[in-house]
């Protein structure tokens, strides 16, 4: 398969630092590190050249509102690129959205008779809900999101959690599960990192530390986790959350509002990955109350450093969580939320033991994850020839 060309297709890629976009970031890393021709295709982020040892083609695109860093791309207005593109001889195009790489995508692989898998990562619906509150018009734009992976050779879905999501949504299909992975896997020294980044960020000793990663958009319900901190405030913890959007000035006044301002800090984006990882490794507990997500990266990543999850019980992304086992869940109030924080802070060791199990049971490196869809992709070619 080495020879034949791989295209990874999504409407983001770093800077832009969503799980999606750190998906397609890994497959393209570590395709190419096991000697596979592989090209990722998305839309242009102005001012940024990339670095990869792979190559990137970018297609002209222009700022969502309201939704930054987040870009709408044109791939058929920009002939230059549309003209190149069309000059690979791709084997094999693998969509990460269905949107305007994605469609992109569809077309290569349906002029070229070329197989396409499709990964079904995010709730669609509960992003356009936010803008459009015409609800025909939201049938329709999910009626026809349902129609590009009905479309696909293969849908694949990163857990099994989320085949809920799509078949709600109107797929009849059959589905594949492949497991995200972790950049984090690898590392073997936590404890130190851990004592070191407490003391760089004044953790005090008889202090808990939570953390959040993401998005700040009202959908992952970060909103949720202060209101249930300025119930147990008169305890010992400090709160980092890391990540932007649309919700942070909202966010920042609701600190100030409920008398959190030494409590919680705001770190902004923070594209340094090792960096990000020093964050994990210090954490106690990583909060992410989000029934938005279906397969949050954010909580594999903490698992590799050790650091356990509070989660919301019967969201997507808890189905990886046993409760007190590898994971913490928490029913869906504010006051359960602070109830199950304050339950846990008197019981360090039971989050030491979880967070271990984490990392045993729900973190999985990149190098792993991309060996399996190697082996799914040659079978794939191998079916469609």
């Amino acid at each position: 398969m080495n020879n034949q060309l791989i295209g990874l297709f999504n409407d983001g890629f770093p800077p832009i630092m969503d799980g999606v976009s750190l998906t397609v970031k890994n497959y393209a890393y570590w395709l190419n590190r096991k000697n596979e021709n592989v090209c990722v295709v998305t839309p242009k982020i102005p001012g940024i050249r990339y670095k990869e040892e792979y190559p990137i083609y970018s297609y002209t695109s222009i700022p969502i509102p309201m939704r930054k860093p987040y870009r709408l791309g044109f791939p058929r207005i920009d002939l230059p690129f549309y003209e190149h593109i069309y000059q690979k001889s791709f084997s094999l195009v693998h969509a990460h959205c269905p949107f305007s790489s994605g469609a992109l995508a569809m077309h290569i692989a349906r002029n070229r008779h070329i197989p396409i898998i499709a990964t079904f990562h995010s709730k669609y619906r509960d992003d356009f809900k936010r803008v459009i509150p015409n609800k025909m018009l939201l049938s329709f734009l999910i009626r026809k999101i349902i129609r590009f992976y009905e479309a696909a050779d293969e849908v694949w879905i990163p857990q099994a959690s989320v085949e809920e999501t799509i078949r709600e949504y109107g797929y009849t299909g059959k589905v594949e599960i492949v497991d995200n992975g972790s950049e984090f896997s690898d590392e073997h020294d936590t404890l130190a990192m851990k004592v070191s980044m407490r003391k760089e960020l004044g953790i005090a000793e008889d202090e808990l530390m939570f953390l959040f990663v993401g998005q700040h958009i009202r959908e992952k319900n970060p909103g949720m986790i202060i209101d249930a901190l300025s119930l147990i405030k008169e305890r010992p913890f400090k709160m980092f959350f890391i990540g932007s959007g649309y919700a942070e000035n909202e966010l920042h006044e609701q600190v100030k509002r409920l008398g959190l301002t030494e409590k919680i800090k705001f770190i902004g984006n923070l594209n340094d990955r090792e960096l990000l990882k020093r964050y994990y490794a210090a954490a106690d507990l990583f909060l992410f109350p989000s029934l938005y997500d279906n397969a949050p990266l954010v909580v594999r990543e903490a698992a590799s450093m050790q650091t356990p999850s509070l989660l919301i019980s019967g969201a997507s992304s808890a189905q990886i969580i046993e409760d007190t086992q590898n994971g913490f869940l928490s029913g869906q109030s504010v006051a359960a939320f602070a109830q199950k924080l304050a339950e846990l802070m008197q019981s360090p060791e039971k989050i030491r033991q979880a967070g271990t199990k984490a990392s045993h049971t729900i973190a999985r490196s990149w190098e792993s994850v991309t060996e399996e869809v190697q082996d799914r992709y040659k079978s794939l070619l191998k079916r469609h020839a």
